[in-house]
């Protein structure tokens, strides 16, 4: 279905003036977004807008967090099966069903049908306006648009406009049209070469599901030493064993310098855009590939925001723990999500956005924000996140070289997941954990799981972190049996005398 989201808009959310006012404007109605507008007007009469230029839904529900869960997730299906006796003699097929596992994959994003999006906004009393938005003055925002509108806020207004990816200008890279993480998580057809250019979360699940879903050669080049520089050693290097393990080649230490690509097409997200490319490498090597994934990172939306009519700096939003924008002239202005750089991931969005809602809403009825809920407290230190390779990584706050770069003194108890739950899970199941302890208040500051289907433990220890519960105290937290969870008592008794 088209992606064009102008036909999905609610009766509501498609009348036009010369000026509307509202008591929160919103400009992004991705989860963030939604989140903030929920928040700032339940339970009263509180008028809330959201503004988008795209879908409603943001993101995560078409471009990012959905679609790539849902490649990802049938082939850990289909190994689990085929080490399972019992099971594997009736798993006849070796790979999965390309084309299901793909229109299941459209069936998460909607088709790029956000009509449902807009329905709740509709019931939860919120306004949906499509356009392009920016700043023209204190609490004021301009909607460009086949309508253009001039929208007043009387309490707040919320950027949450997210990030978008960026592409290196290196010689001929831009101009061959390569994959990026909008195209990978919407691709239509699999690229029997491809090279994947980063070694980052998003570079690393897109290598994954190229390799799963069919694609014979998958390089992936990386800057630095390793993959995933940002967790812990032992993660990282289980998930580059199992990669090359299943033919994907990576090459550490080294970057593109230059692309070529003769017949190079735009033929949409997800397409193969045009023929072969052929990318040099500082090591002196070329590559040759039907199509390049550019996977080095993102960049905060604030172009065309309109930061400097309120006295802001164009290049970057940065936020108090209301959620508040710093800098600024007064307390109307707030930013949630990937846009204020202080957590890219959308559970962190989703969070924030749910405590600036709370503090809209508070100070629009003049109540104190002495309470937790009403700061983000969880964005220093506390942030959990899973990344869905094979095997996967699960893992909350500190990894033991930022601990110690942050000046703590830590002792670090580790163990391998050998546990009965592991096995009973599936005959093959290997992986390993560890938990950061700081010394001084013997409580945990960071823990890492990596094995299949560890996204579950990470709940777990990030209760832990936020409860500051010291390590005493966890020995009565009693995992049950026979789960996975019982690493937990295993990673104690590391430290038992």
């Amino acid at each position: 279905m088209s992606s064009e989201p102008a036909d999905s808009a609610s009766p509501a959310s498609e009348t036009a003036s010369d000026s509307d006012t509202f008591d929160v404007i919103v400009l992004g109605a991705g989860p963030a977004g939604e989140n903030a507008a929920q928040y700032a007007i339940a339970g009263s009469d509180r008028t809330a807008a959201l503004v988008e230029h795209e879908l409603v839904g943001g993101e995560c529900s078409y471009w990012a967090c959905m679609p790539s869960k849902a490649l990802l997730r049938p082939t850990q299906v289909l190994g689990t099966a085929t080490h399972m006796p019992g099971v594997q003699q009736h798993v006849t097929a070796e790979h999965v069903d390309v084309p299901a596992v793909l229109t299941r994959r459209d069936r998460f994003t909607s088709g790029h049908d956000d009509s449902s999006q807009v329905l709740w906004a509709d019931a939860a009393g919120i306004d949906v306006i499509r356009g392009h938005a920016h700043l023209t003055g204190p609490r004021t925002v301009t909607v460009d648009g086949d309508h253009p509108r001039t929208l007043h806020a009387r309490h707040a207004v919320v950027l949450a406009t997210g990030t978008v990816a960026t592409v290196p200008d290196l010689p001929g890279l831009r101009a061959a049209l390569p994959w990026t993480s909008r195209d990978a998580t919407n691709l239509q057809q699999i690229p029997r070469r491809a090279l994947v250019i980063g070694g980052g979360v998003v570079a690393c699940e897109t290598a994954t599901w190229l390799r799963q879903l069919g694609a014979d050669e998958v390089t992936v080049v990386v800057r630095g030493p390793r993959l995933l520089a940002r967790v812990e050693p032992f993660a990282s290097e289980a998930v580059a064993a199992r990669m090359q393990t299943h033919d994907v080649r990576l090459r550490f230490g080294t970057e593109v310098t230059a692309v070529t690509r003769p017949d190079v097409r735009d033929t949409g997200v997800g397409m193969i855009h045009g023929g072969p490319a052929t990318a040099e490498l500082t090591d002196g090597t070329t590559v040759e590939v039907d199509e390049l994934v550019v996977a080095t990172g993102r960049r905060a939306a604030v172009d065309h925001l309109g930061l400097h009519t309120v006295g802001l700096d164009t290049g970057n939003v940065t936020v108090d723990d209301h959620l508040t924008v710093t800098g600024g002239d007064g307390t109307w202005l707030y930013a949630v999500g990937d846009v204020n750089g202080r957590a890219a991931l959308t559970h962190m969005g989703k969070y924030q956005a749910r405590v600036c809602g709370d503090v809209i809403a508070a100070r629009a009825e003049n109540r104190p924000l002495d309470d937790p809920r009403y700061r983000a407290g969880a964005d220093h230190g506390q942030i959990p996140q899973v990344i869905f390779t094979v095997p996967e990584i699960s893992s909350v706050g500190h990894t033991a070289d930022s601990a110690r770069d942050a000046g703590l003194d830590v002792e670090v108890l580790e163990a391998d997941i050998d546990v009965a739950g592991a096995a009973l899970h599936r005959d093959d199941f290997t992986g390993h954990a560890a938990l950061v302890v700081d010394r001084a208040t013997d409580v945990l500051v960071g823990a890492t799981f990596v094995g299949s289907e560890v996204a579950e433990l990470v709940h777990t220890a990030t209760v832990a972190i936020v409860g500051k519960v010291p390590l005493g105290l966890l020995w009565h937290a009693v995992p049950a049996y026979p789960t996975i969870s019982e690493v937990w008592l295993r990673l104690l008794e590391t430290r038992r005398p």
